[in-house]
């Protein structure tokens, strides 16, 4: 069990930019600044920071403190992508319970547009500027489709099930103002998209962007009134399955029953998920591992259930990366602040009705075929 005590006391978010209009700190600064406000506390009251974020570098957590005038006496950086967000709450929490800092607050989140992201991709791990670049890769969408025709061969799942996440988490981006991708979508809209990579089409890849989310951590008492968010259970995973190039399964089957035992509550028991979603078929794969379903029959609840935040389903409930576009280390975080968003009942026109309960999955660091780093949290009002 991770909290007791101590959880999520604010959260906040920047702006979301096709094309960055400043730099990746400003983006942090502005979002840390929506999380103390969120909180009702002032930026002396912070004592800790972490950071998650693939294009920071050779900044740190340590030089971002400097820049937004920090004292801190803990401090943390993320090594795992997608999935590091949630880790470094999850640490955040162990910080502030051990005495480590009293108040942590943990960002994420870049400054990029579609080109920076192209030229950084290659080098984005050795392996991939080592072994892959230099063979014309493609970039990540070439790696995923491979993934998505190795499940659909295995199991039978077909583009117009996966096709359901996308269209579903679209409607619910139309109740976000700040979602980049508003249009009206039909599932004849993705299955007709161009194809980016056979089987993968536009909608099923991810648009680079820039922005930040933040999360503060704190105890709980010092949250607004009824706004405390209890940390249930938390886990993390990475290199598995060992040596399998391009795998349909992933950490999360490994830490699955440990994260429920953890929080006393299981997948029925959850009013919403928000799963990183870089692509449908990751959604997906995240579902089955977490036991939302057996394996391989993921297709047939994409066809049972809505996922629209006014669903019997709701996942993704901000519409997610696919819609709102990705923020580089930010999209591990994005629906973290969903999350507690939800849970705060300050969902505006997108609120999950009776939210008490949520799960949110990472995903990341990908190297040779497949993402290396996979993380869950279970939420609960506090």
């Amino acid at each position: 069990m991770a909290g007791g005590g101590v959880g999520i006391v604010g959260y906040g978010s920047s702006v979301y930019e096709k094309r960055a209009t400043r730099t990746e700190l400003s983006y942090l600064a502005e979002a840390a600044c929506a999380a103390l406000a969120s909180a009702g506390l002032a930026k002396a009251d912070i004592d800790g920071i972490s950071i998650s974020s693939t294009t920071l570098h050779p900044d740190n957590a340590v030089t971002a403190a400097e820049h937004l005038g920090l004292v801190p006496r803990w401090a943390s950086v993320s090594n795992a992508g997608g999935a590091g967000a949630s880790i470094n709450v999850l640490d955040a929490v162990r910080a502030v319970e051990a005495g480590r800092a009293s108040c942590v607050l943990c960002l994420a989140g870049a400054a990029q547009d579609g080109a920076y992201f192209r030229e950084r991709i290659g080098r984005f791990t050795g392996v991939i500027g080592d072994y892959l670049a230099p063979h014309g890769f493609g970039g990540m969408n070439g790696l995923f489709a491979i993934i998505q025709r190795k499940h659909a061969e295995t199991f039978g799942t077909t583009r117009a099930q996966l096709g359901r996440i996308a269209v579903d988490q679209r409607l619910n981006a139309r109740a976000n103002e700040a979602a980049l991708l508003r249009d009206p979508m039909t599932i004849q809209d993705y299955l007709d998209a161009p194809v980016i990579a056979d089987p993968l089409g536009l909608f099923d890849c991810v648009m680079p962007c820039s922005g930040a989310e933040a999360i503060l951590v704190g105890p709980l008492d010092r949250a607004p009134e009824g706004k405390g968010v209890r940390i249930a259970a938390g886990r993390e995973q990475h290199n598995h399955p060992v040596d399998e190039v391009s795998p349909i399964r992933g950490g999360w089957e490994l830490f699955r029953d440990s994260l429920y035992e953890g929080a006393g509550f299981g997948p029925a028991d959850v009013q919403f998920v928000q799963a990183y979603d870089d692509y449908p078929i990751m959604v997906a794969i995240q579902l089955e591992d977490l036991g939302f379903c057996s394996k391989g029959e993921i297709g047939l609840l994409l066809e049972r259930r809505r996922m629209t935040f006014d669903g019997d389903f709701p996942l993704n409930t901000g519409g997610g990366q696919l819609s709102c576009g990705q923020t580089g280390g930010g999209g591990g975080m994005i629906g973290l602040t969903e999350a507690v968003r939800q849970l705060r009942g300050e969902g505006g026109p997108r609120q999950v009705a009776g939210a008490r309960r949520g799960l949110v999955s990472g995903y990341g660091m990908v190297a040779y075929g497949h993402g290396l780093s996979a993380s869950a949290l279970l939420l609960e009002v506090a």
